[in-house]
């Protein structure tokens, strides 16, 4: 497979985690040359937390050059902003949760918050799709992750993985009714 590079960012505490975990063995199960690395900052004080993903047979490092992911995920809106900004090559995707946990300096008023024109725009100038994902229905918030992974799923984001190897790797990682509403998340933004 040619070298495909995913870049996930947000804040401690949205379960980049188990979405980092879930695409890394969802492409394992594809049969993907894979490997992955999180970083976690400050992530019990809502600092950022990215995780690094790529496939490839001539991939030896997990690590990723600044612009050279084809999949940017953002876990909200103003890390999505920095993600596309870093990480995103040009022509390249990103999927983002159009929610903000705002960073301090906009909750002060120093900077304003980011709006999804400021993301479209950027995207524009990258000749980026961009997806924005609602996540208002999911009542638990630990599971807004499922959203990513299904609308990453629906739109076939991943090349040679499928909406079972999405399945086999949650059923891998979870248990019991914790699985059965993390797949019917998934299931529902899969569609």
């Amino acid at each position: 497979m040619k070298e495909y590079n995913i870049y996930i960012t947000g804040v401690g505490g949205q379960g980049i985690g188990l979405l980092s975990q879930t695409l890394l063995r969802s492409a394992d199960h594809a049969g993907l040359e894979v490997m992955a690395v999180d970083t976690h900052g400050l992530a019990q004080r809502g600092g950022v937390v990215v995780s690094r993903i790529r496939c490839g047979s001539k991939v030896f490092s997990p690590l990723t050059l600044s612009h050279q992911c084809d999949l940017v995920l953002g876990m909200e809106i103003h890390e999505a902003l920095r993600g596309l900004g870093t990480a995103l090559k040009n022509g390249g995707t990103l999927v983002y949760m159009d929610l903000a946990w705002q960073p301090l300096p906009v909750r002060l008023g120093q900077c304003p918050a980011v709006t999804p024109e400021d993301i479209a725009r950027a995207c524009t100038k990258l000749d980026a799709r961009c997806l924005s994902v609602q996540t208002r229905g999911i009542a638990d918030p630990r599971m807004q992750n499922m959203a990513l992974v299904g609308t990453v799923a629906k739109h076939g984001l991943i090349p040679g993985v499928t909406k079972a190897d999405y399945t086999r790797a949650l059923e891998d990682l979870l248990t019991g009714d914790t699985l059965v509403q993390n797949l019917n998340i998934f299931n529902r933004y899969a569609r």
